[in-house]
Formats: C-alpha cells, sequence, structure tokens
C-alpha cells in the first residue's frame, strides 16, 4: 500500500485449475499485488495497481502518457467517463514542440488518448469536462530525447587520515575498514599505507562530529582498533558552497568545446561527478587546476537540449540538473528501430526436455560443447545439435527446481552470451536486467552483408524489445522469432563506421547496451585469405606462438594485434615468408582469452578476430557464484555486503560495478571461498549489482537490489555508476563437488547402529572371520567396512545384505599381529569403531 502498510487479499479457488483474487482498497495511490506459488513469486509479480478516491461518475485520467514520454514516440494514457452524463470533453497539450492528438472511443466509458512529442523538454497536458479540469489536471509530462546518450565523469576528493602503527604492504590486502558517523551511517573507506609506513583511511566526510574507524583483519579488529577521528565543520562536503560558473551552462556548439569553471575551494572534502545526457554521448575534460578549482568542458556531436547533473560529496549543486540548449550541425547519424512484443515462456517441469538454442553461422559443430550445472552444483554434459544450418540447440532434462547455469563453449571458450540462466519451474525475477544479447554482430560486422546476433529474453518475461542500429547509413533490421524465449536479429548497412546497436526490453537498456560495432567496408580480396597451423592446446604467457596466413592470390597489406582480457593491446609481427604466405607471430602478456584481430587491407579475414586462450588456469565465469544479504533487499545507509565464491574458477580479473540512484562507498577483500564485496547505499530505490568475471557476466548478473528507507543522505540526479576490481588469486573448496552425480541427503544416526560377533575381537588367519552390523533404527546411509593390518589392508573384505539394514560381514586375513576394523555408518564411526582385532 501507499503508507507502506501490508494487507491481505481474499483468494479463492475456481476448482478449474485457476484462482480468483479480490481485495477492496482503503488508500490512494499506487500498489504493489505479491502473488507468490510455493514461496515464490509467479511471473510477473509484484503488479502494480493504481487506485483513484474518486468513484464512478467522475471524469478521471491514467497511463503513463501523463507523466513521461520519449521523442518520437506515442505518449499514451486513458481518460474515462463512466458515469459522468453529458458533458463536453476538451484536451490539450503545451510544451516545446506542436503535439498532435489523436482520441479514440472505446465504447465502454473509456477514451485512449494518444499525442505525438517532437522535442525533449516538460509538456503540460490540460484534459477538461464541461469546461473544469478534471482530478490533476493539467499534468505535467517529462519528455525525453530520443536515443539518449549519457557520458559521466568523477573527480574524488577525500580527507585522509593517518592513524597510530606500522603495516607492511602485505598486510593492507587482508584489512578492511569501516567508518561510522555520529548518526550511525556506516560506510566502507579505503586503506592505504602511507610513505611513514603508518596505516592511511580515505573517506568522504558527511557530518560534524566524532567518527570511529574499524579496522579488522579476518574479521578481528587489529592493535588499537577501533580508532576515533574528530571531523570539524569546514571538512564537511556541502554543496551549496560549491560556486559553478560559465555560459556553457546555459548553451553550446556542437563539435566545439564548451567550457565552465567549478570552484570547490570553500565547500570542504567531497567527490564530484558530472553526467551529461543528451541527443549524443559528449566527451567531457577535465582540468584540476593547482588553486583548488576545475575546467570542465564538453564537445557534443548532434544539437538539441542537454542535462547536465553536477553532485558534490553526493548532492546536487546550486542549479543542478542544468538544461543546456546545444546548437550547430549534426553528424548525419542515422537511426533506425524496431520493436515487438516478446511473450512469456511456459513454466518448464522437472523431468521435461529443455531446449536453448543459438544460431553461430561458419562453425564445425565438433567444436561445441555444453554443460549444465544444476541449483545443488551438480554438472553435467549436455547434448548439442544444428537444427538447420547455424541454428543450434542445446538438449537436458532437468532433475532439480530452481536456477541452472548453462554453459556453451566453443574450442573450449564461452560463446557470447554464456553462461545462461535456465530457470525450472516458478520464475522468480522479471525485467530488463535478465535479458542476453550475444553474436558476431554486436561484436563487428561488414557494410553490405547481414550481421547477425541472438538475443534471449525466456528469463525476463513477457515485454516489448525494442531494437536500434544508429550510425553513417541507416539499417534493414531483421528479426525473426524462435518461439522459445530466444530470438534471431540481422541488420544490413550501406556504409561503414561506428554504429551504436540499442537494445531495450519495455523501455530498460539490458546489460551491456549500448553495444559499439564497427563496420568495415566491403571485403574486397580480404575473403580469399585463410589461416593454417593456428596454435592450439596449451599457450603460454610471455613465450611467442606463431601461424600462417596464406594470400591465395589476394593483393594487398595483412596488419594483426592481439587484445588481452584487461584489454591492453600489442602489435603483432607479420612477416612475408613468400608471395603466397605471411607468418604472424605474437606473445600474450597474460592468462585469459586474448583476441588476435588480423586484417587485411583495413578489412577482417575470415574468423577474425580469433579467439586464443592462454595459461592452464582459465577463469571460468559459470563456476563463480554471488550470495549474501547485499543481493537481497538492501536499507538506506546501512552497510551491507555479499561475497563472491571464486573456489574452483581459476585465476582472473573480478570486477564490480553497482548502478544506482546513488553511488556507493565499496571495497573488496579477501576470504577463504573468494571474494567479500561491502556497500553502503546512500538513496532509495532500485540498484543493479554486475559482477563480471574476465569480462563475462557470471549466472545472476546483473543482480536487481531494492533499497527502501526513508533516510535520503544523497540527491538523486541520474543513474551513478560505482565499481571496483581485483586480480584473483586461486581458490580451491574443501569438498569440490561440481563434478559426478550428487549423493542423496540422508538422514541417520549412527550411534543407534549396533554390532556384535567374533570377527570383532578375534579373527583366524585362513579362515573366514564374521560379525553382524544393525542398523535397523539408525535411518538410511550407507554402510562402509575398511579393516587395516600390520602391512596394509587385509585380504577380502566381502558384506551381504540381509534385508531390514542387517548386514552380515567376512573377512579373510593372512598375515599374524593386530588389525583395525573401521565400521561407518554414512561419514559417522559406529559406537566402539575402530575396534582392535588379534589375529
Amino acid at each position: 500500500m501507499p503508507s507502506g502498510h501490508v494487507d491481505i487479499p481474499v483468494i479463492e479457488d475456481n476448482h478449474d485449475g485457476t484462482v480468483t483474487i479480490k481485495y477492496e482498497p482503503r488508500e490512494e495511490g499506487i500498489h504493489e499485488l505479491a502473488v507468490k506459488f510455493n514461496g515464490e513469486h509467479v511471473q510477473g509479480s509484484p503488479y502494480k495497481i493504481h487506485v483513484d478516491s474518486i468513484s464512478s461518475g467522475y471524469v478521471t485520467a491514467y497511463g503513463p502518457g501523463l507523466t513521461h514520454g520519449v521523442t518520437g514516440e506515442p505518449s499514451n494514457f486513458t481518460i474515462s467517463t463512466k458515469g459522468a452524463g453529458a458533458g463536453g470533453l476538451s484536451m490539450a497539450v503545451e510544451g516545446p514542440s506542436k503535439a498532435e492528438i489523436s482520441c479514440h472511443d472505446n465504447k465502454d466509458g473509456t477514451v485512449s488518448v494518444s499525442y505525438l512529442p517532437t522535442a525533449p523538454g516538460e509538456y503540460k497536458i490540460s484534459v477538461r469536462f464541461g469546461d473544469k479540469h478534471i482530478k490533476g489536471s493539467p499534468f505535467n509530462a517529462k519528455i525525453t530525447g530520443e536515443g539518449r546518450k549519457r557520458n559521466q565523469i568523477s573527480v574524488g576528493s577525500c580527507s585522509e587520515v593517518s592513524l597510530p602503527g606500522k603495516i607492511s604492504d602485505a598486510d593492507i590486502r587482508s584489512l578492511n575498514a569501516s567508518i561510522q558517523a555520529p548518526s550511525g551511517l556506516e560506510e566502507p573507506c579505503f586503506l592505504k599505507r602511507l610513505p611513514t609506513g603508518n596505516i592511511g583511511i580515505s573517506f568522504t566526510p558527511r557530518e560534524i562530529g566524532e567518527h570511529v574507524v574499524s579496522v579488522k583483519k579476518m574479521g578481528q579488529h587489529i592493535t588499537n582498533s577501533p580508532f576515533k577521528i574528530n571531523v570539524c565543520e569546514r571538512e564537511v562536503g556541502d554543496a551549496k558552497k560549491v560556486k559553478v560558473s560559465g555560459a556553457a551552462l546555459k548553451e553550446g556548439k556542437t563539435h566545439q568545446e564548451n567550457h565552465f569553471t567549478v570552484d570547490t575551494r570553500n565547500a570542504g572534502f567531497g567527490g564530484l561527478s558530472l553526467s551529461i545526457e543528451g541527443p549524443s554521448k559528449a566527451e567531457i575534460q577535465c582540468n584540476d587546476k593547482s588553486d583548488g578549482t576545475l575546467d570542465i568542458s564538453y564537445k557534443p556531436t548532434e544539437p538539441g537540449y542537454y542535462i547536465i547533473n553536477l553532485k558534490f560529496a553526493d548532492h546536487h549543486v546550486d542549479g543542478s540538473p542544468f538544461t543546456v540548449k546545444v546548437t550547430g550541425e549534426g553528424s548525419n547519424r542515422q537511426r533506425e528501430k524496431i520493436q515487438r512484443q516478446r511473450e512469456a515462456v511456459p513454466v518448464t517441469e522437472v523431468g521435461s526436455q529443455c531446449k536453448l538454442t543459438f544460431k553461430m553461422p561458419g562453425i564445425t559443430s565438433f567444436d561445441l560443447s555444453a554443460s549444465v550445472t544444476s541449483p545443488g552444483g551438480v554438472t553435467e554434459d549436455a547434448v548439442i545439435n544444428e537444427i538447420k544450418d547455424g541454428l543450434y540447440a542445446v538438449h537436458f532434462v532437468p532433475k532439480e527446481l530452481g536456477i541452472h547455469t548453462v554453459s556453451v563453449r566453443y574450442k573450449d571458450i564461452h560463446i557470447p552470451g554464456s553462461p545462461f540462466q535456465f530457470t525450472v519451474g516458478p520464475y522468480r525475477d522479471h525485467g530488463a536486467h535478465l535479458v542476453k544479447a550475444g553474436g558476431a554482430g554486436l561484436e563487428r560486422g561488414e557494410q553490405g552483408e547481414l550481421n547477425e546476433f541472438n538475443v534471449w529474453t525466456r528469463e525476463a518475461g513477457s515485454g516489448q524489445l525494442a531494437i536500434s542500429v544508429e550510425g553513417p547509413s541507416k539499417a534493414e533490421i531483421n528479426f525473426t522469432d524462435r518461439k522459445d524465449g530466444s530470438c534471431d536479429v540481422s541488420y544490413k548497412v550501406s556504409e561503414p563506421g561506428e554504429y551504436r546497436i540499442g537494445l531495450k526490453f519495455n523501455d530498460e537498456h539490458i546489460p551491456d547496451s549500448p553495444f559499439k560495432v564497427y563496420i568495415s567496408p566491403s571485403v574486397g580480396d580480404a575473403h580469399l585469405l585463410e589461416v593454417a597451423h593456428f596454435p592450439e592446446g596449451n599457450i603460454q604467457a610471455d613465450k611467442p606462438s606463431q601461424f600462417i596466413v596464406r594470400r591465395n592470390g589476394a593483393k594487398g597489406d595483412l596488419d594483426a594485434k592481439i587484445v588481452g582480457p584487461s584489454g591492453h593491446e600489442d602489435d603483432c609481427f607479420v612477416q612475408i615468408i613468400d608471395q603466397e604466405e605471411y607468418s604472424v607471430r605474437f606473445m600474450p602478456r597474460e592468462n585469459g582469452i586474448h583476441k588476435i584481430h588480423a586484417k587485411f587491407n583495413g578489412v577482417h579475414i575470415p574468423g577474425s578476430p580469433f579467439s586464443v586462450k592462454v595459461g592452464k588456469d582459465t577463469a571460468d565465469p559459470a563456476a563463480v557464484h554471488a550470495f549474501g544479504n547485499g543481493l537481497k533487499d538492501v536499507k538506506t545507509g546501512q552497510k551491507t555486503d555479499f561475497i563472491v565464491d571464486t573456489c574452483n574458477a581459476g585465476v582472473g580479473t573480478l570486477s564490480v560495478n553497482i548502478d544506482g540512484p546513488s553511488k556507493v562507498s565499496m571495497d573488496c577483500t579477501e576470504v577463504e571461498e573468494g571474494y567479500k564485496v561491502r556497500y553502503t547505499p546512500l538513496a532509495p530505490g532500485d540498484y543493479y549489482v554486475s559482477i563480471k568475471y574476465n569480462n563475462n557476466h557470471i549466472v545472476g548478473s546483473p543482480f536487481k537490489v531494492t533499497c527502501k528507507g526513508d533516510s535520503k543522505v544523497a540527491d538523486i540526479g541520474g543513474q551513478e555508476t560505482s565499481s571496483v576490481s581485483v586480480e584473483t588469486v586461486a581458490k580451491v573448496g574443501k569438498a569440490n563437488n561440481s563434478t559426478g552425480p550428487l549423493l542423496p541427503q540422508f538422514k541417520s544416526d549412527a550411534s543407534k547402529v549396533t554390532s556384535k560377533g567374533m570377527g570383532l575381537k578375534k579373527a583366524y588367519i585362513g579362515k573366514q572371520n564374521l560379525f553382524t552390523v544393525s542398523a535397523n533404527n539408525a535411518g538410511a546411509n550407507i554402510l562402509f567396512v575398511g579393516i587395516h593390518g600390520p602391512k596394509g589392508p587385509c585380504e577380502e573384505v566381502y558384506i551381504k545384505h540381509q534385508g531390514h539394514n542387517q548386514y552380515a560381514v567376512n573377512y579373510l586375513v593372512r598375515e599374524r599381529g593386530d588389525y583395525l576394523v573401521l565400521v561407518k555408518w554414512g561419514d559417522e564411526h559406529i559406537p566402539g569403531s575402530p575396534f582392535k582385532v588379534e589375529v
């Protein structure tokens, strides 16, 4: 309910496989209806419902077009006139552009209204009935520019404090610190070793008074911790004291630097964050002058209205957000967009045939492999078959309910999009953050050719998928629905250059959207070239490898570069062997997946960029798991954390990004099973936590985390991004059950097992020695018997199950001496075990 109270509706079983839910609202505003089955949300839950206080007989209006919209797209709302009697209905839309209004009488007492804004800005929508404004009229709708681009930078300015006690560089990695303000707000803070050898902490002061700093190692306070430090008034960051000046905050020009100045000298300590949103992604330059002022410039490429958010210490400076009118010539970029409705896929049951499809043209199925990991941690190989040319399906039969991980690899490297999340049973969540996209057409393309990629919406539920391609020429976009929660998208453009491909689901960008794709000129002779002797198997870092490229009569020049997992680029050494062959030599500098870009006359040769696996312990994103309270529901101003389990996932780069209504203070420390990430959200709203391992999302990433609470430590204004990255070390789990069949969960009590027989006291050489074990009151488990003598194991042990958990055990010994007889029921010894037996 809008007040925050929870009420329980009435559920009636219709005895036909459906239920009716009845509820009588008592408050006006947005209500959330949560529908759960076996404790899990059904798809689409929680549902949002608007409740109006006005009874029938009055005219009311509702719908998204009364609050927000996008230029160039119809904004819709509905007017209800049920029982209102006679009277004229009139509407008007005022704003930065003339908006065409169209109405449709639904003949059921409602009217569907649509208007088309062509410029961004604030629009006033007036709805009158009988010459009187209806309730809520005039409505204010904020219209944003179509395909708005955003760029942001952050400039840190933290207070640094030295703490007593010396520390080494090695120790600082295992320490973590947090600071608690007088109000109780606790945030992680950063530790570093000062030149003096002392511990230094850096943090953003938000309050005046005594702060408590806790420095811990493996959960225990270090010597002298907690430390106390005092923050005075002039140190606390105050956004109101920041001075901003410059004409570029009101108007600007395209294709040139537009300057303004920020003076933070009297504003205390705090981070400055700047974001610019508008028709183009404006390039931002920041020059930190020695006198405490900053010279900031931005360079847009398209005219239109831009919004500049300028925050200091997480609060807007005076006048922010600024609206800037940019004039000048555009870059003549063309934009094409299609929209398709995606339907929810039926729920999959345990034991049913499951399939995940993907398109990957130009490969051989022999090099493909797939595996499925169940929620219980059991990994099994899955079957892949080719449905038709270039379209493949992974088939498996699940044995458990819950989220499964499907890994698809080509030549031992995850294909784009893998590892995939696959829910068996009711879906737990829905939304744009669960949509995946991948394929060659999102990495590179060719002028005049069809460039293809896959989009998987199965986990995201039903909704509208919007695909846009923007660049030097207009794109022709094709869409094929595979009717299994996935689809195939292809596009063709007539000009080479850089294109942006935007993928939105229900008006929200999917993870990693928009994608930047370079479209190369038409191939020419490049398609004639072929690669031979490409290195396979174990390639090592810092050791040279090479392959051959055959010209096959093509005329031109070959160049090649290698790009490592960290993004570091290096040139390959290209040598002409004879008129028909080149030798390409490269030396990888790090472990992980490298890409080799080989181009002929500036155009990728067939198969380029080539993927190369370097080192044995290649990071496997499918083996990384994240869990903890920090990925569930969190509260503003309260420190929270989650664990990223990297056991058995090799060595790689772990990066965590948190996008949300506020910046968060976050840190990452090593723990036994992997890494602990701590953060403090400063404003309520939805945060998206992206966890990537060697640039691949782990399963479930990005995680949607809802933050609740009244306390707003920071102002909201545009999405803010916080990130942390670490190079991981190899971690091995204590019990690695990830391969092989899963043991049943036994319930048993070994203390209730009884045993008797001469064979537990004395044994004779060359004869069958006998004893019996009775476990009929000890629950279900497995009986293990082992016998160890003076020179190792005994000759033979024979166990016979006589029914009802009664066992007869015979054993044969060949040597004299003392023997130990071990009898276990599951993992526990039975009473008396191990038994000492004389021979």
